[in-house]
Protein backbone atom coordinates (compact mmCIF):
# COMPACT_ATOMS: atom_id res chain seq x y z
CA UNK A 1 0.00 0.00 0.00
CA UNK A 2 1.65 3.58 -0.91
CA UNK A 3 2.49 5.17 2.22
CA UNK A 4 0.51 8.39 3.74
CA UNK A 5 3.69 10.66 2.53
CA UNK A 6 3.59 9.53 -1.06
CA UNK A 7 0.18 9.73 -0.65
CA UNK A 8 0.36 13.27 0.10
CA UNK A 9 2.65 14.51 -2.11
CA UNK A 10 0.68 13.24 -5.29
CA UNK A 11 -2.33 15.25 -3.66
CA UNK A 12 -0.05 18.25 -3.52
CA UNK A 13 1.14 17.95 -7.08
CA UNK A 14 -2.55 17.57 -8.10
CA UNK A 15 -3.73 20.34 -6.78
CA UNK A 16 -1.26 22.54 -8.03
CA UNK A 17 -1.49 21.53 -11.50
CA UNK A 18 -2.05 23.78 -14.18
CA UNK A 19 -3.94 23.13 -17.82
CA UNK A 20 -1.58 21.29 -19.70
CA UNK A 21 -0.06 19.20 -16.55
CA UNK A 22 2.44 21.97 -15.48
CA UNK A 23 2.55 22.11 -12.12
CA UNK A 24 2.93 26.16 -10.23
CA UNK A 25 6.30 25.42 -9.36
CA UNK A 26 7.30 24.60 -12.51
CA UNK A 27 5.39 27.87 -14.27
CA UNK A 28 7.13 29.95 -11.66
CA UNK A 29 10.62 28.55 -13.03
CA UNK A 30 9.74 28.93 -16.87
CA UNK A 31 10.65 31.90 -18.61
CA UNK A 32 8.25 34.58 -18.43
CA UNK A 33 7.76 35.72 -22.36
CA UNK A 34 10.03 39.31 -22.66
CA UNK A 35 8.26 42.71 -23.83
CA UNK A 36 10.34 44.13 -26.79
CA UNK A 37 11.91 47.22 -25.65
CA UNK A 38 10.27 50.39 -25.81
CA UNK A 39 11.81 52.16 -28.97
CA UNK A 40 13.89 54.80 -27.93
CA UNK A 41 13.06 58.82 -28.34
CA UNK A 42 13.76 60.78 -31.68
CA UNK A 43 15.37 63.73 -32.20
CA UNK A 44 13.26 64.75 -34.75
CA UNK A 45 9.68 64.42 -36.26
CA UNK A 46 9.99 61.84 -39.16
CA UNK A 47 7.92 62.27 -42.36
CA UNK A 48 7.89 60.37 -45.44
CA UNK A 49 7.26 62.45 -49.04
CA UNK A 50 5.26 61.50 -51.58
CA UNK A 51 6.76 62.69 -55.43
CA UNK A 52 5.26 62.57 -58.38
CA UNK A 53 6.29 60.24 -60.34
CA UNK A 54 5.45 57.85 -56.75
CA UNK A 55 8.72 57.56 -54.98
CA UNK A 56 8.79 57.67 -51.24
CA UNK A 57 11.24 60.31 -49.60
CA UNK A 58 12.21 59.71 -46.29
CA UNK A 59 12.73 63.86 -44.62
CA UNK A 60 13.23 64.28 -40.73
CA UNK A 61 12.13 67.60 -39.23
CA UNK A 62 13.79 69.46 -36.17
CA UNK A 63 13.98 72.60 -34.17
CA UNK A 64 10.87 75.08 -33.53
CA UNK A 65 7.81 74.11 -36.02
CA UNK A 66 6.83 77.64 -35.62
CA UNK A 67 10.47 79.14 -36.90
CA UNK A 68 11.94 80.24 -39.73
CA UNK A 69 11.90 76.73 -42.41
CA UNK A 70 15.52 75.78 -43.38
CA UNK A 71 15.69 73.19 -46.01
CA UNK A 72 18.91 71.16 -46.23
CA UNK A 73 20.11 69.39 -49.04
CA UNK A 74 23.17 67.13 -49.18
CA UNK A 75 25.47 66.03 -51.81
CA UNK A 76 26.09 62.92 -54.24
CA UNK A 77 26.47 59.61 -52.46
CA UNK A 78 25.76 61.43 -48.54
CA UNK A 79 22.05 61.36 -46.63
CA UNK A 80 20.50 63.68 -44.51
CA UNK A 81 22.56 62.52 -41.57
CA UNK A 82 25.62 64.79 -43.30
CA UNK A 83 23.61 68.13 -41.43
CA UNK A 84 23.91 66.63 -37.89
CA UNK A 85 26.02 69.38 -36.66
CA UNK A 86 23.55 72.02 -38.25
CA UNK A 87 20.59 69.88 -37.03
CA UNK A 88 21.65 69.16 -33.36
CA UNK A 89 22.85 72.75 -32.65
CA UNK A 90 20.63 73.77 -30.12
CA UNK A 91 20.39 77.53 -30.95
CA UNK A 92 19.58 77.00 -34.60
CA UNK A 93 16.86 74.57 -32.95
CA UNK A 94 15.50 77.42 -30.88
CA UNK A 95 14.93 79.56 -33.89
CA UNK A 96 14.41 77.63 -36.64
CA UNK A 97 12.21 75.12 -38.42
CA UNK A 98 15.30 72.56 -40.03
CA UNK A 99 14.29 69.33 -42.35
CA UNK A 100 17.08 68.05 -43.84
CA UNK A 101 16.01 65.58 -47.04
CA UNK A 102 17.25 61.83 -47.87
CA UNK A 103 17.36 62.55 -52.18
CA UNK A 104 15.94 59.89 -53.87
CA UNK A 105 18.57 57.25 -53.98
CA UNK A 106 19.99 58.29 -50.70
CA UNK A 107 19.47 57.04 -47.27
CA UNK A 108 16.14 55.28 -46.74
CA UNK A 109 14.16 57.12 -49.18
CA UNK A 110 13.36 55.38 -52.63
CA UNK A 111 16.28 53.55 -54.93
CA UNK A 112 14.84 52.96 -58.16
CA UNK A 113 16.57 51.11 -60.49
CA UNK A 114 16.68 52.94 -64.23
CA UNK A 115 19.02 56.15 -65.36
CA UNK A 116 15.40 57.78 -66.39
CA UNK A 117 14.80 58.14 -62.40
CA UNK A 118 17.87 60.35 -62.01
CA UNK A 119 18.87 62.19 -64.79
CA UNK A 120 15.99 65.00 -65.41
CA UNK A 121 16.42 67.86 -63.72
CA UNK A 122 12.95 68.45 -63.39
CA UNK A 123 12.36 64.71 -61.20
CA UNK A 124 14.80 66.80 -58.34
CA UNK A 125 13.02 69.81 -59.39
CA UNK A 126 9.23 68.14 -57.86
CA UNK A 127 11.26 65.98 -55.08
CA UNK A 128 12.29 69.95 -53.69
CA UNK A 129 8.69 71.09 -54.37
CA UNK A 130 6.86 67.84 -52.98
CA UNK A 131 8.80 68.75 -49.62
CA UNK A 132 8.14 71.80 -49.35
CA UNK A 133 4.29 71.51 -50.44
CA UNK A 134 3.24 68.26 -47.97
CA UNK A 135 5.66 70.00 -45.16
CA UNK A 136 3.85 73.27 -45.49
CA UNK A 137 7.18 75.14 -45.37
CA UNK A 138 6.93 78.57 -45.29
CA UNK A 139 8.98 80.44 -47.94
CA UNK A 140 12.33 78.07 -46.79
CA UNK A 141 16.20 79.16 -47.29
CA UNK A 142 17.04 76.24 -49.08
CA UNK A 143 21.09 75.04 -48.11
CA UNK A 144 22.45 72.94 -50.94
CA UNK A 145 26.01 70.79 -50.23
CA UNK A 146 28.11 69.95 -53.62
CA UNK A 147 25.68 68.43 -55.71
CA UNK A 148 22.67 69.98 -53.82
CA UNK A 149 23.30 72.66 -55.95
CA UNK A 150 22.50 70.97 -59.06
CA UNK A 151 19.22 70.04 -57.42
CA UNK A 152 18.77 73.43 -56.28
CA UNK A 153 19.42 75.16 -59.57
CA UNK A 154 17.07 72.53 -60.99
CA UNK A 155 13.93 73.68 -58.49
CA UNK A 156 14.70 77.61 -59.59
CA UNK A 157 14.42 76.66 -63.37
CA UNK A 158 11.32 74.75 -63.17
CA UNK A 159 9.47 76.68 -60.38
CA UNK A 160 10.73 80.05 -59.94
CA UNK A 161 12.11 81.64 -56.48
CA UNK A 162 8.68 82.48 -55.26
CA UNK A 163 8.38 80.07 -52.99
CA UNK A 164 11.91 80.32 -51.11
CA UNK A 165 13.23 83.26 -48.37
CA UNK A 166 16.81 81.91 -50.09
CA UNK A 167 19.45 79.85 -51.11
CA UNK A 168 22.74 79.05 -49.38
CA UNK A 169 25.17 77.41 -51.75
CA UNK A 170 27.81 75.22 -50.03
CA UNK A 171 30.76 74.31 -51.81
CA UNK A 172 27.76 73.48 -54.23
CA UNK A 173 27.65 72.94 -58.46
CA UNK A 174 26.98 75.97 -60.52
CA UNK A 175 28.64 74.89 -63.80
CA UNK A 176 30.57 71.86 -65.64
CA UNK A 177 31.23 73.81 -68.35
CA UNK A 178 34.74 74.36 -67.05
CA UNK A 179 36.53 71.66 -65.24
CA UNK A 180 39.43 73.02 -63.77
CA UNK A 181 36.63 74.14 -61.81
CA UNK A 182 36.66 70.80 -60.04
CA UNK A 183 39.39 69.42 -57.71
CA UNK A 184 41.53 65.93 -57.29
CA UNK A 185 39.10 64.34 -55.68
CA UNK A 186 36.39 63.60 -58.99
CA UNK A 187 39.04 60.95 -59.72
CA UNK A 188 37.50 58.48 -57.50
CA UNK A 189 34.09 59.14 -58.93
CA UNK A 190 34.84 56.42 -61.56
CA UNK A 191 35.55 53.58 -59.56
CA UNK A 192 32.96 54.77 -56.96
CA UNK A 193 30.05 52.84 -59.52
CA UNK A 194 32.89 49.37 -59.51
CA UNK A 195 30.91 46.49 -60.23
CA UNK A 196 33.80 45.10 -57.78
CA UNK A 197 32.67 45.92 -54.22
CA UNK A 198 35.81 46.40 -53.02
CA UNK A 199 37.07 48.93 -55.32
CA UNK A 200 33.85 50.74 -54.65
CA UNK A 201 34.37 50.68 -50.89
CA UNK A 202 37.99 52.13 -51.52
CA UNK A 203 37.26 54.51 -53.93
CA UNK A 204 34.64 55.88 -51.58
CA UNK A 205 36.84 56.01 -48.62
CA UNK A 206 39.01 58.15 -50.67
CA UNK A 207 36.55 60.14 -51.76
CA UNK A 208 35.01 61.05 -48.21
CA UNK A 209 38.83 62.02 -46.92
CA UNK A 210 39.68 63.93 -49.73
CA UNK A 211 35.82 65.80 -49.12
CA UNK A 212 37.80 67.32 -45.92
CA UNK A 213 40.69 69.41 -44.82
CA UNK A 214 39.85 68.70 -40.86
CA UNK A 215 39.22 65.25 -40.59
CA UNK A 216 36.19 63.72 -39.06
CA UNK A 217 36.90 61.44 -35.91
CA UNK A 218 37.33 57.67 -36.55
CA UNK A 219 33.70 57.50 -35.09
CA UNK A 220 32.25 60.45 -37.57
CA UNK A 221 34.00 58.69 -40.19
CA UNK A 222 32.54 55.48 -39.65
CA UNK A 223 29.07 56.91 -40.04
CA UNK A 224 29.83 58.84 -43.64
CA UNK A 225 30.93 55.89 -45.07
CA UNK A 226 27.63 53.93 -44.06
CA UNK A 227 25.68 56.14 -45.60
CA UNK A 228 27.45 56.46 -48.54
CA UNK A 229 27.82 52.66 -48.96
CA UNK A 230 23.77 53.13 -48.80
CA UNK A 231 23.74 54.29 -52.04
CA UNK A 232 23.87 51.30 -54.65
CA UNK A 233 25.76 51.73 -57.77
CA UNK A 234 22.81 51.94 -59.54
CA UNK A 235 22.09 55.03 -58.04
CA UNK A 236 25.52 56.38 -58.23
CA UNK A 237 25.67 55.77 -62.18
CA UNK A 238 22.26 57.45 -62.99
CA UNK A 239 23.61 60.53 -61.10
CA UNK A 240 26.48 61.22 -63.64
CA UNK A 241 26.80 62.73 -67.33
CA UNK A 242 23.91 65.51 -65.90
CA UNK A 243 25.21 68.52 -67.50
CA UNK A 244 24.08 71.61 -65.62
CA UNK A 245 21.85 73.89 -68.14
CA UNK A 246 20.77 77.04 -65.06
CA UNK A 247 23.54 79.10 -65.42
CA UNK A 248 21.72 81.89 -67.55
CA UNK A 249 18.51 81.26 -64.57
CA UNK A 250 20.99 81.83 -62.00
CA UNK A 251 21.90 85.49 -63.35
CA UNK A 252 18.00 86.23 -62.84
CA UNK A 253 17.48 85.09 -59.24
CA UNK A 254 16.00 87.82 -57.03
CA UNK A 255 16.42 86.16 -53.50
CA UNK A 256 19.05 86.64 -51.11
CA UNK A 257 21.79 83.82 -52.14
CA UNK A 258 24.75 83.14 -49.76
CA UNK A 259 27.69 81.15 -51.32
CA UNK A 260 30.13 79.34 -48.82
CA UNK A 261 33.16 77.66 -50.02
CA UNK A 262 36.59 76.63 -48.49
CA UNK A 263 39.66 77.46 -49.82
CA UNK A 264 41.21 74.43 -49.48
CA UNK A 265 38.18 72.56 -51.15
CA UNK A 266 39.13 69.03 -53.20
CA UNK A 267 36.39 68.43 -55.24
CA UNK A 268 35.07 71.97 -56.16
CA UNK A 269 37.59 74.32 -56.56
CA UNK A 270 36.94 77.41 -55.10
CA UNK A 271 36.83 79.20 -58.24
CA UNK A 272 33.38 77.17 -58.19
CA UNK A 273 31.95 79.34 -55.56
CA UNK A 274 33.50 82.40 -57.28
CA UNK A 275 31.99 82.11 -60.10
CA UNK A 276 28.41 80.97 -58.25
CA UNK A 277 28.83 84.33 -56.41
CA UNK A 278 30.04 86.01 -59.71
CA UNK A 279 26.23 84.54 -61.51
CA UNK A 280 24.22 85.70 -59.12
CA UNK A 281 23.11 89.31 -58.74
CA UNK A 282 24.29 90.51 -55.29
CA UNK A 283 25.15 87.42 -53.98
CA UNK A 284 27.46 87.10 -51.01
CA UNK A 285 30.54 85.08 -51.00
CA UNK A 286 32.02 83.62 -47.38
CA UNK A 287 35.56 81.94 -48.34
CA UNK A 288 36.67 79.45 -45.57
CA UNK A 289 40.69 79.84 -45.12
CA UNK A 290 42.04 75.73 -44.12
CA UNK A 291 38.80 74.44 -45.08
CA UNK A 292 37.73 71.72 -46.90
CA UNK A 293 34.68 70.75 -49.58
CA UNK A 294 32.60 70.77 -45.67
CA UNK A 295 32.50 73.83 -44.13
CA UNK A 296 29.74 72.86 -42.28
CA UNK A 297 31.19 69.90 -40.73
CA UNK A 298 34.38 71.15 -40.75
CA UNK A 299 34.01 74.69 -38.88
CA UNK A 300 30.18 74.45 -38.10
CA UNK A 301 30.03 77.09 -35.73
CA UNK A 302 30.90 79.93 -37.88
CA UNK A 303 28.99 78.22 -40.68
CA UNK A 304 25.64 77.78 -37.84
CA UNK A 305 26.24 81.87 -37.49
CA UNK A 306 26.76 82.49 -40.50
CA UNK A 307 23.13 80.59 -41.91
CA UNK A 308 20.81 81.99 -38.77
CA UNK A 309 22.18 85.41 -39.58
CA UNK A 310 21.70 84.75 -43.45
CA UNK A 311 18.32 83.17 -42.71
CA UNK A 312 16.48 85.62 -40.22
CA UNK A 313 17.85 88.89 -42.49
Amino acid sequence: MPSRRNTLVAGLATAAALPGGVTRAQAQQAPQPQQPPAAPALPYRAHTIRTPDGLSLAAYEYGNPNGIPILFIHGYAQAALSWDRQTRDPELARDFRMVALDLRGHGMSDKPVGNEHYRTGKLWADDIQATIAQLGLDRPVLVGWSYGGRVMGDYITEYGTGRIRGMNWVAATSSTADTSRFGRAVRHLGAMTSTDPATAIQATIAFLRDCFEVQPSANDFEVMLAFNMMVPRHVRVGLGGRAITFEDRLRRVDVPVLVTHGVLDKVSDISMGRHTAALVPGARLSEYAFIGHAPFFEDAPRFNRELAAFARG
